[in-house]
């Protein structure tokens, strides 16, 4: 199914490449030839990833450190990538989020989510899709999402609105942009274990095993199954699919609905034990920007 140097010739953009989904992407595209983008807010963990996989597969990749919250921040980072050479694609990939009983989210607990998962996916998306419109060039993006879109789900609300509106934002442009030759889609993978969502959504030691025993497949997700259904949708070979989300969970949201209802159990003491673990996440990737 994927032949050698299947992305030749293209520049594929992977928003939050440094870590977890992102830099996995990134990587199974650049071993199958493309040039690679990486952005994040961390330039030290961008630059540490871009050696690691050149190391491994070759090929080229090259960082930029932008937060995608600001809008104007993405139009310029956009404007020095497309100097150096279009992009043909975009993996919407940078995400935040952590779970809370919803009664006890403040407004920049909301915000903290929302403007990185969506604001920051459109202003990326916008970017990119106004060069491509504007010089005549096809362009192909694919965003990362969640099954719940389809069920919402408990604890998560700002991420879940946000996704949402990704989601709908992949179905109007694949019409809208669909005469320009943009194609948008999205995956929404159940869970594949990486340490940063680990940190702020299962913050308890043992909370994954019940998303385990309860899905039809009994396991959660393999990286190169990811991975490998991203270079399908960003392929070409692909136009004709455009506006999809695609689910890749083991058939879990089918057979379970929403994620996170373990913790409608969860006591007041479970939830400050909670807090108090997403707190020291947060702190680590602090102390890691700061250096």
């Amino acid at each position: 199914m994927f032949q050698n140097a299947l992305f030749q010739g293209h520049r594929i953009l992977v928003t939050g490449g440094g870590t977890g989904l992102g830099k996995a992407m990134a990587g199974r595209l650049l071993q199958l030839g493309a040039g690679i983008v990486i952005c994040g807010r961390r330039k030290g963990v961008l630059d540490a990833t871009a050696a690691e996989l050149m190391a491994q597969h070759g090929g080229q990749v090259d960082t930029v450190a932008c937060d995608v919250r600001d809008a104007a921040a993405v139009d310029e980072m956009m404007d020095d990538i497309f100097a150096a050479g279009p992009l043909t694609g975009l993996i919407n990939n940078a995400a935040g989020n952590f779970i809370s009983r919803t009664e006890d989210l403040s407004p920049r607990g909301f915000d903290a989510v929302a403007n990185t998962v969506m604001h920051g996916t459109f202003y990326v998306t916008h970017a990119a899709g106004r060069r491509w419109i504007a010089a005549g060039r096809q362009g192909t993006v694919l965003s990362i999402i969640v099954t719940w879109v389809w069920t919402g789900s408990p604890f998560v609300v700002p991420s879940a609105m946000s996704k949402a509106g990704i989601d709908v934002m992949t179905k109007s442009l694949a019409v809208e942009w669909g005469r320009y030759g943009i194609r948008l889609n999205a995956i929404a993978p159940g869970i594949f274990p990486t340490e940063g969502a680990g940190a702020r959504l299962r913050p308890v030691p043992g909370t994954p095993g019940v998303e385990t025993t309860h899905n039809p497949m009994g396991r959660l997700g393999r990286m190169a199954e990811l991975t490998d259904l991203a270079a399908f949708l960003m392929a070409p070979g692909c136009e004709w699919l455009t506006g999809q989300t695609i689910a890749i969970d083991g058939a879990n949201w089918l057979a379970n609905g929403a994620y996170f209802k373990q913790y409608l159990d969860w006591t007041d003491e479970q939830w400050a034990q909670a807090r108090a673990r997403i707190k020291e996440a947060n702190d680590r990737d602090k102390a890691q920007r700061s250096t």
